[in-house]
């Protein structure tokens, strides 16, 4: 029978970095995705993962968010191992918005995102103030305040990602891990997104998020991961990472990497294949 890494035994590790992972091996049932993965998440970074559809992005934030626990190797969180915490106290810590996720029936946009004050609930703690002006501002700053007594499972695709980045707002963690958080929005909502992302960054917020644009990841990441097959194959800031060598290698993409206009940020030209 294979063996399990009881990371509960494992000792606190302190590296500098709140969240980083050592020897990851993450697999599904009998499928392994990755093995011996080493992350560091810059303090303060705006973490961007990119790569091919099923390289193992997912997985992986997954398991930096101990959604999915490790065959092998250790995910850390403030020196402790992440695996041994309780649940209430990573989410104190620690924010997820999920690719895909489903709301109970008949739930109002104001109670979901409510939800995300769950963690700071205690027992001679309940519902404030200060509870209901988190909520409130977090739903102004995904532009979902005119949407507050909505169903939410009568919201559009769109409408139903940005409530679900209102509620892990609302969290009001440190770090925070979006997969995907720009998924169903049109281009104009995208860049709200990644612009709200921006500012959180800027207050001092570690963000790690998926993304499938490179692009969009170059423009806005401070420091970028780049996977294929399950290995990182890349780390370091969009210049070091976004090169027409790095492009081609992982996503078999002939290109030309240029400065973006706007940004100076690197900018990806498929070439034509006619």
């Amino acid at each position: 029978m294979e063996q399990t890494v009881d990371t509960i035994t494992k000792p606190r590790q302190d590296t500098g970095t709140r969240l980083h992972a050592d020897a990851l091996t993450l697999a599904y049932d009998g499928r392994t995705v990755a093995e011996d993965l080493g992350v560091v998440i810059p303090d303060q970074s705006f973490t961007i993962i990119v790569g091919p559809n099923a390289c193992g992005k997912t997985t992986l934030l997954r398991a930096l968010a101990r959604m999915l626990k490790p065959r092998k190797g250790t995910v850390y969180l403030d020196g402790d191992v992440i695996g041994s915490l309780p649940a209430k106290q990573v989410a104190r810590k620690l924010g997820l918005l999920p690719q895909s996720s489903i709301a109970p029936d008949g739930i109002t946009v104001a109670d979901l995102v409510g939800r995300g004050r769950y963690p700071h609930q205690r027992l001679l703690r309940q519902w404030s103030r200060d509870d209901a002006a988190v909520v409130e501002e977090s739903m102004r700053a995904t532009g979902v305040d005119d949407l507050a007594e909505r169903l939410v499972d009568e919201l559009s695709g769109g409408q139903r990602q940005r409530v679900w980045m209102a509620m892990a707002l609302a969290q009001e963690t440190d770090l925070l891990l979006l997969d995907e958080p720009t998924t169903y929005l049109d281009i104009a909502h995208q860049i709200d997104i990644l612009e709200l992302c921006a500012e959180l960054h800027g207050r001092g917020r570690t963000l790690v998020a998926v993304l499938h644009d490179l692009n969009h990841a170059a423009r806005y990441a401070t420091h970028m991961i780049a996977m294929r097959d399950g290995e990182i194959l890349a780390t370091g800031t969009p210049e070091e990472v976004v090169t027409a060598e790095r492009v081609q290698e992982i996503f078999e993409l002939p290109c030309q990497v240029m400065p973006d206009p706007e940004t100076g940020t690197p900018l990806v030209i498929p070439k034509a294949r006619r």
